[in-house]
């Protein structure tokens, strides 16, 4: 099976001279720096934009030791049509255990207030540059990443349409389920490696009872891989939005 391979068409409103650090698969932990002060974030403008659309928006939150701009490598294998996107700069930087440099999400009190004001900071900004629907704003990230987009998703339950992980656990500590009764209407798309020895199959099953004990709505999608991050998990994340979309607007039409 093909591990996903850079592509050179995507739309990506930041400056050209961005490094692309492309997609690494094989992170392990490391160690990080001091907070960053700000966020860079790159943007991804959907292939024949129409301004009289209200797009769904992913906010996309990288691996270990990348950045930013693997937003624009994920992007069309998603989709090149369907959403507009955002990727955002963890809080920290850090040297993972292979060598490779680039930045992080910690778990801290102080890097999630970070990641907090960053994603709210890249939303306001993302509505000045595009048409987009704030019923349909999903979460999504990737290892580290997609347990930081839990932690936003949970915190932040009645903003966002969807929480999607790809090799992620959910977080523990800090009372991530704190507002219950809301994050039980946030669909769950989680993805994992069969594999996988950062989310091994053991502690998948522990999140899934914490699930489904909790009331949650998940989907969960195994591939046969460890940990990597796969095109056909992608081509899943965009069907599973586009599902979400379809029935929301089934939902707000009925109510009308």
């Amino acid at each position: 099976m093909n591990r996903l391979q850079s592509t050179s068409t995507y739309r990506d409103t930041q400056a050209a001279s961005e490094a692309s650090h492309g997609i690494r698969l094989e992170v392990g932990s490391g160690t990080y720096s001091r907070l960053a002060t700000c966020t860079p974030a790159s943007y991804f403008a959907p292939l024949h934009y129409e301004r009289n659309y209200a797009y769904p928006l992913v906010v996309w939150l990288h691996g270990a030791g990348l950045d930013e701009s693997q937003l624009k490598r994920i992007m069309p294998e998603v989709s090149l049509r369907n959403y507009v996107g955002v990727g955002l700069r963890g809080s920290a930087r850090c040297t993972s255990s292979r060598g490779i440099e680039g930045y992080t999400w910690p778990q801290s009190a102080e890097h999630l207030a970070h990641a907090e004001q960053a994603f709210f900071d890249a939303l306001d900004e993302a509505r000045k540059k595009f048409h987009i629907s704030p019923r349909r704003v999903f979460l999504a990230g990737f290892e580290c990443g997609g347990t930081t987009a839990f932690r936003l998703a949970m915190r932040h339950p009645t903003r966002i349409a969807g929480v999607l992980s790809i090799g992620g656990s959910f977080p523990q500590g800090g009372t991530p389920l704190m507002r219950l009764a809301d994050a039980r209407r946030v669909p769950i798309f989680l993805a994992t490696g069969r594999t996988s020895q950062q989310y091994p199959p053991e502690t998948v099953c522990e999140n899934l009872k914490l699930f489904h004990a909790a009331g949650m709505n998940v989907d969960l999608r195994q591939y046969p891989c460890g940990d990597e991050l796969m095109p056909m998990m992608l081509s899943d994340m965009d069907l599973w939005i586009m599902q979400q979309v379809a029935e929301s607007s089934q939902v707000t039409q009925s109510s009308r």
